[in-house]
């Protein structure tokens, strides 16, 4: 499957949070599922309605990233 990109800045990591503030650096495949980038990370607890790109200062749902390079 393919990661979908920062619809601002194309790169295609992004960081999830939970009420704590904490946060876990994420991909999106093509399926919308959110996928942390070390395996052993549980989302559990963690808001997947809304992703903070890392590489600018976009965040938004999941259903609003790119499918294009």
């Amino acid at each position: 499957m393919k990661k979908l990109n920062c619809p601002q800045c194309k790169i295609n990591r992004f960081r999830v949070r939970n009420e704590k503030g904490e946060s876990v650096v994420v991909t999106v495949n093509d399926a919308y599922e959110i996928i942390p980038i070390h395996p052993e990370e549980s989302l559990e607890g963690f808001d997947l309605s809304i992703v903070y790109c890392l590489g600018c200062s976009w965040s938004g749902s999941p259903r609003n990233l790119s499918h294009k390079h």
